[in-house]
């Protein structure tokens, strides 16, 4: 989460069965809650095929799955013509505005 410390409030989210309480701004909420369930999804189903033991090495394995993923996505972008992020990031600024409009 970033350093802004207006509108702080906490959140919970649950990872793992385990309940974490996190300091959140108002406005990165949803983002936070979409990482928990992200993590705790990557995080599930590590220990349910078996090959990884222990809540440490499981969280271990997921980040490095998700920054691996990251590291592709970013590298992905990165041979995508100016234009063409320039666009990918205005349709996701309309879609982020439609979908606070559908909420409200």
């Amino acid at each position: 989460m970033s350093s802004k410390s207006y509108n702080s409030s906490t959140v919970a989210v649950t990872i793992l069965d385990k309940e974490y309480r996190v300091a959140c701004s108002e406005e990165e909420q949803a983002g936070l809650q979409a990482s928990a369930k992200l993590l705790n999804e990557r995080m599930a189903k590590i220990r349910n095929s078996g090959s990884v033991i222990g809540a440490e090495r499981i969280a271990v394995m997921a980040a490095l799955n998700i920054a691996h993923e990251l590291i592709q996505a970013k590298a992905e972008l990165a041979r995508q013509p100016v234009e063409e992020q320039l666009l990918d990031r205005l349709h996701e600024k309309v879609q982020a505005a439609l979908a606070k409009i559908d909420k409200a």
